[in-house]
């Protein structure tokens, strides 16, 4: 298949943003993938679709306010990094922009000279291996020095940094929001609970990788990029019983649904395990496990409108996004969503 099959016109003032007030009171769009029908409800109206044992899988990632403004040793040029992959203790796989003063050797301040940095090896597609030296517990310095890497077609400052994680969030190491878990709030999941419904916790750290664009004319030459991931024992647990049972595994967002189906085996059993992701669906894949899919509108010829249109169909998948334009849906990040049953 092409990229170009993908493609969809999206007026820029469609692209949200900021968050709304109230998580929950985001839109949701209601598309069955066998019938193609569309219904438009508000997110907590998620709670009449869900049954007495099905099974949510949310991703419990939390993400790094891990982009960094500082200046060049001696010049006091301004700087800008964005961190992707903690390598070790102290280096990490960085985006260093303006790139060409990130030569090796190069030294960089923060703050008050609260976390220093050298580039000390060159990365893949330009970013850079950089080491930090710092006192104390680093996740505390960037804390207070870093901000939240919210994405390009995002103008406007966030001034709450916690809008930009999930309310269930636990596990540091994400580049980027699992956004589809951003409607959730913990009334809503109170309620969800309260009605049968289980919840169960994978971990993907979400890396920039997911979301650059699509390079290649067809999309089988696309690769991509690999991602962190954890399952424990109590969550397959969790998941194989609702499989015996006979009930749905809803996945909340693209991250979930990508982990399950990477530990998932040919019988849609998963089981206690670790490790890296590159797993890239797209309309022709066979899902395993995940029987319903909780998501946010995606950017054209992304990886991952390839991804919902693998599990409803391209066809469907088009139509609701079409519908979603006309009826001036928010998209992207902070935007609406989209549930797939």
């Amino acid at each position: 298949m092409e990229v170009k099959d993908f493609y969809f016109d999206l007026p820029e003032e469609l692209i949200a943003q900021h968050p709304l007030e109230k998580r929950d009171e985001s839109r949701l769009m209601i598309v069955d993938k066998n019938s193609g029908s569309i219904e438009h409800k508000k997110f907590k109206d998620i709670l009449d679709y869900l049954e007495p044992g099905d099974c949510l899988v949310l991703n419990d990632t939390r993400v790094l306010p891990a982009r960094l403004i500082g200046s060049k040793e001696n010049s006091g040029g301004k700087m800008e990094f964005l961190l992707l992959k903690r390598l070790d203790k102290k280096r990490w796989e960085t985006l260093v922009k303006p790139g060409k003063r990130a030569q090796l050797g190069a030294k960089f301040v923060f703050g008050n000279g609260e976390l220093k940095a050298e580039v000390v090896g060159m990365a893949e597609e330009g970013s850079r291996v950089v080491e930090f030296h710092y006192e104390g517990i680093f996740e505390e310095v960037l804390d207070r020095l870093g901000q939240m890497p919210l994405p390009p077609y995002i103008k406007e400052t966030l001034e709450d940094k916690e809008r930009y994680q999930t309310v269930y969030s636990k596990e540091v190491g994400s580049a980027a929001a699992p956004t589809a878990g951003l409607h959730f709030t913990q009334e809503l999941l109170d309620m969800i609970r309260e009605k049968g419904v289980k919840t169960a916790f994978v971990t993907l750290h979400v890396g920039l990788g997911t979301f650059r664009p699509v390079k290649a004319e067809k999309i089988e030459q696309h690769i991509m990029h690999a991602e962190y991931y954890i399952m424990n024992e109590e969550t397959a647990r969790l998941i194989n019983s609702t499989k015996e049972k006979g009930k749905r595994v809803i996945a909340v967002g693209t991250t979930s649904n990508r982990t399950l189906e990477t530990i998932a085996d040919e019988n849609g059993r998963v089981r206690e395990q670790s490790g890296w992701t590159d797993i890239f669906i797209y309309p022709g894949y066979k899902f395993k496990i995940v029987d319903a899919l909780i998501t946010n509108f995606h950017l054209p010829e992304s990886t991952l409108i390839m991804l919902v249109s693998a599990f409803a169909g391209r066809d469907t998948i088009m139509k609701a996004y079409k519908t979603a334009v006309e009826d001036k849906y928010r998209f992207f990040s902070f935007g609406d969503a989209m549930f797939l049953k």
